[in-house]
C-alpha cells in the first residue's frame, strides 16, 4: 500500500497542529519531556514507542484531556493551550482513546448522534432529538464503516474491531480537520485491519483529514504515514521516514534492547 500523505509540515505548508516544549509532570514523574512535533494539513503522521513512553500522554497534552506543565499547543494558528476539550474540537480537532469510549447500551446510530452533541453543551442537550442534517451525516457514515447492519443494535454487543470502526465515525461527526488517532488496531482481528486502514486513506483522500497515530502495529503505521515519530521515556528519540525509523539503531535498541530490527 503507498502512503495517504499529501503534504508535510516540514514542506513550507503552515502546520496544522504544532506542539512545542510539551512537558508534562506528575509529581516528581515527568511523563513528557520537552516533545516538539508537528502535523501539517491532511498529512498522517505516527507515533511509536515502547510501553510507557508517554505516546498517549502526549496525546492527552494536544487534545486538552491534561494541561500541560510547560510548552504550548497551537491548532490552526490558534494557541489551545488554555482551552477546554469541547473547546478544541470546535476548532476541528478530533480524538479517540485507547480504551473504547463508546456507550454500550445505546445502539451505534444513537452514539453516532450523540458524539456531536459538544455544539451545545449542556444536558438538554444530550436528550433532544438531532436535526435531520446530522442523522443524514450519521447514516452516510454508518454505511461508509460497513456498519450498515448493526445501525440499530447496541454498541455493547459489537465486536472489538466494530467498535473502533464506530469510535472513528464518532469522531468523524464533526467533520475534523485533524483526528489523533490511539491504538486503532487494539483488540482488532486482523481481518478487520486492513478495512479500518482502507477506510483512514480514504478519509485522508477524499475529505484532507489529516492524522497522528498513536500505534503498536508497526506495518500498519508504514502503510499509512510518510513521517514517524519515536517517543522513549516520554522524550523525542527519532523522527524520520518509515524505512528510516524501523533501521534506527537508537529505536531499535529502545524495543528490543538488542542488535534485532524493527519488526514490519
Amino acid at each position: 500500500m503507498t502512503t495517504a500523505t499529501t503534504s508535510k509540515s516540514s514542506g513550507g505548508t503552515q502546520p496544522l497542529l504544532v506542539g512545542r516544549g510539551i512537558t508534562k509532570q506528575f509529581g516528581g514523574l515527568v511523563a513528557v519531556d520537552n516533545v516538539d512535533i508537528e502535523v501539517g494539513p491532511c498529512e498522517m503522521v505516527g507515533l511509536i514507542g515502547p510501553n510507557g513512553s508517554g505516546k498517549t500522554t502526549l496525546f492527552d497534552c494536544l487534545s486538552r484531556v491534561r494541561d500541560v506543565t510547560v510548552g504550548s499547543v497551537e491548532f490552526d494558528g490558534q494557541d489551545i493551550t488554555g482551552k477546554r476539550p469541547h473547546k478544541v474540537a470546535q476548532l476541528g480537532l478530533s480524538r479517540t482513546f485507547q480504551l473504547l469510549r463508546v456507550y454500550p447500551a445505546l445502539t451505534v446510530l444513537e452514539n453516532m448522534e450523540l458524539s456531536v452533541q459538544w455544539r451545545d453543551v449542556g444536558l438538554a442537550s444530550l436528550f433532544r432529538r438531532s436535526d435531520s442534517t446530522t442523522r443524514d451525516q450519521a447514516d452516510h457514515l454508518i454505511d461508509f464503516l460497513m456498519l450498515t447492519r448493526l445501525r440499530d443494535e447496541e454498541a455493547g454487543t459489537l465486536s472489538g474491531g466494530q467498535r473502533r470502526l464506530l469510535e472513528i465515525g464518532m469522531a468523524l461527526m464533526s467533520k475534523p480537520k485533524m483526528i489523533l488517532l490511539d491504538e486503532a488496531t487494539s483488540g482488532v482481528n486482523p481481518s478487520l485491519v486492513e478495512q479500518i486502514k482502507e477506510r483512514l486513506v480514504e478519509i485522508n483522500r477524499r475529505d484532507g483529514v489529516a492524522f497522528l497515530l498513536v500505534e503498536h502495529d508497526i506495518r500498519f503505521v508504514k502503510d499509512l504515514c510518510e513521517r514517524v515519530v519515536v517517543l522513549n521515556y516520554g522524550a523525542k528519540l527519532a523522527e524520520g521516514r518509515p524505512d528510516e525509523i524501523m533501521e534506527n539503531r537508537d529505536v531499535i535498541e529502545a524495543y528490543f534492547g538488542d542488535s534485532g530490527s524493527v519488526a514490519t
